[in-house]
């Protein structure tokens, strides 16, 4: 397809550069030009509409391509109502965001959706409408300018695989009109709908088992891959993609920067499959990066692809064909927390080895806790050499991290719980998962805090953009009120979605609170992350071997800066085995330290520096004497 000459010289410059593959993978998965055509001219409509504002915020970031993959990055994530109630509220907040540091801000779920019936906004009834009661899509697009203009991207979701039952496509299709049931997936009897579940897994059996829901309205059966009111959208139709495509689009133009594909992996259907992973979702993906490229081009996309390793990085796509440019690291979030529990570093050593070998150019987001639950996705395979089953392990991770056990302080929830499986995955904050619950042994809660803290630590070591839960950075505990609210009960993830706690945050500046000694503690965190290129994500990184299995060790270097980071996870003095020559400073303290046979307190961590450049000052630096959390961190 020729571009059209009357189009805007520099979206057709970015047309041009795009539309052979693009074309051809769309005739591939369609075989309709007429529909191409409109998705083209669809393009250049969403360009058109995309305000000057924006588009000088594409042409900052093109001349800055890899923004965000550098070291001063930092993200959170929350939910617009916890923690201000409305968008306006966020906006009158933006003040305590860049305080923190957050210049990555994703909001979660705040499109339309009908209440009780929205698995927390992720059932969508108006992809270009606010919730009433967070304000307007005019409010978010004025948020997203007044963040542009204090350095801060803001992510949303984009709830692709599947509508509201509430939509307007799902309420003509109730009404019987077949091009609206055309765009789900429709079925008179039970007899495809039976051989889709030979193949296909359930993603919630206690809470929402089976993949599919009788609709009385229509009289037939429609996919429901997650939830009965959450009806899975036909992406083998070309209009259910081209309007997706368009949506999406929509909310880019008014200044959402990077946007979060929810549920990507399970966006095409094929009976005989699993569902999952298809050949298909990764042409789709890639189109929609070239849509972006073309009519959105500041516009990042973040995959939600939870799922092992082998799975997950195929959605970069390649160098010269990308598709996501951000995943999820879940691996190692879970791993993470294994490691919490049995103290013992090797599966985590083992994971974040192949996380290490990767190419650099791939930008993983790195988190110790979401809006979700954790899930135990970890390499069984790997652990069976220790002898560790699957089902008797998952037991022992849940018990430790609820709190089963004498003298363990970690208070999680179930979510999900599958006896027939023995299978359950896991909720809490991240204070609470540490032990912080705890309030009247002023010894164990420290113990908490530094666990609390050394986990963040290791979060700001690793490549990639570290990203807070709202809450984490106050160490916000469990929120048990949601027993108590009718909606909220049955699902035990609203435990750690509890309201921001604005009286907590005021206490983020007294070293002797528990919100303070976490909130300063990582504030010098991230001062120290920004200030040094060794936590650049073009460094080198690799596993340094401790000789002990309590401790991790990995080392970066980058631009002769070399950083030894050192992870005890147990809840006593160890010393990591290391035999390194230089002398190092310790960034938390600035004194000067060892690099053989360091000694880590329990629960603790050490960041040892060192620079061969034979000019640098900074091998005898010492920390900001302003900072009273130096010695407490």
């Amino acid at each position: 397809m020729m571009p059209d000459s009357n189009w805007d010289e520099s979206f057709r410059e970015r047309f041009s550069r795009y539309a052979p593959e693009m074309k051809w993978l769309y005739m591939e998965l369609y075989h309709n030009e007429q529909a191409f055509t409109y998705f083209a001219d669809m393009l250049y409509r969403c360009w058109q509409e995309r305000p000057e504002s924006l588009r000088a915020w594409d042409r900052q970031r093109s001349q800055h391509p890899d923004w965000y993959r550098s070291n001063d990055m930092l993200g959170m994530q929350m939910y617009t109502n916890c923690f201000a109630g409305t968008i306006k509220g966020v906006e009158k907040h933006l003040g305590y965001l860049k305080e923190t540091g957050v210049n990555y801000l994703h909001l979660m779920p705040l499109l339309e959706s009908p209440e009780g019936r929205s698995d927390g906004g992720y059932a969508v009834s108006d992809f270009r409408k606010v919730n009433p009661a967070l304000g307007t899509i005019e409010d978010l697009a004025e948020l997203a300018d007044v963040c542009h203009g204090q350095g801060i991207s803001l992510c949303l979701d984009f709830v692709m695989n599947h509508t509201s039952e509430d939509h307007e496509w799902a309420r003509k299709a109730k009404a019987g009109e077949k091009e609206y049931q055309d765009r789900y997936f429709f079925f008179d009897d039970r007899t495809i709908p039976d051989d889709f579940e030979k193949m296909v897994p359930e993603v919630f059996p206690t809470t929402a088992p089976g993949n599919f829901t009788w609709c009385e309205e229509a009289g037939k059966i429609v996919m429901t891959t997650f939830y009965p009111y959450q009806w899975d959208l036909n992406y083998g139709n070309f209009i259910v993609f081209n309007d997706m495509t368009e949506n999406m689009l929509y909310l880019c133009n008014h200044g959402v920067d990077i946007v979060r594909l929810d549920a990507v992996p399970y966006i095409w259907k094929t009976l005989g499959t699993v569902c999952r992973n298809l050949p298909q979702v990764h042409t789709l993906v890639r189109i929609m990066h070239m849509a972006a490229e073309i009519a959105a081009p500041g516009t990042l996309l973040l995959g939600e692809v939870v799922m092992e390793p082998d799975r997950v990085v195929p959605y970069f796509g390649s160098p010269e064909k990308p598709e996501c440019h951000m995943l999820y690291n879940v691996t190692t979030m879970a791993s993470t927390w294994h490691t919490v529990a049995t103290k013992d570093v090797r599966l985590l050593k083992h994971q974040l080895e192949t996380v290490f070998a990767l190419p650099k150019q791939y930008t993983f987001l790195n988190y110790l806790r979401c809006h979700d639950d954790i899930g135990w996705g970890l390499d069984y395979d790997f652990l069976a050499r220790f002898g560790i089953e699957q089902i008797p392990h998952k037991a022992f991770l849940n018990n430790y991290l609820t709190g089963k056990y004498v003298g363990v302080d970690c208070r999680g929830e179930l979510y999900n719980d599958d006896p027939v499986l023995g299978d359950a995955r896991l909720c809490g904050t991240t204070a609470s998962l540490c032990g912080a619950q705890v309030k009247n042994n002023s010894k164990r809660l420290q113990s908490a805090l530094d666990l609390d803290v050394m986990l963040h630590a290791f979060l700001m070591t690793q490549s990639g953009i570290p990203v807070l839960y709202s809450g984490d950075e106050i160490g916000q505990l469990n929120d048990y009120s949601y027993h108590d609210d009718e909606l909220k009960r049955e699902d035990s993830r609203y435990l750690h979605r509890g309201d921001f706690s604005w009286d907590d945050a005021e206490k983020r500046n007294d070293p002797t609170s528990r919100q303070g000694k976490i909130y300063m503690a990582l504030q010098k965190l991230i001062r120290i992350r920004k200030q040094y290129p060794v936590f650049d994500s073009d460094a080198d990184v690799w596993i340094i071997e401790t000789w002990n299995d309590h401790v991790l060790g990995i080392g970066r270097y980058y631009e002769d800066e070399v950083l030894m980071a050192l992870f005890n996870f147990a809840d006593r003095e160890e010393t990591a085995w290391t035999d390194e020559e230089e002398k190092f400073i310790d960034l938390m303290t600035g004194k000067p330290e060892s690099g053989k046979a360091v000694r880590v307190p329990g629960h603790s961590f050490r960041w040892l520096y060192h620079s061969y450049r034979k000019d640098s000052a900074e091998n005898t630096a010492l920390p900001d004497e302003e900072d009273p959390a130096a010695e407490e961190a």
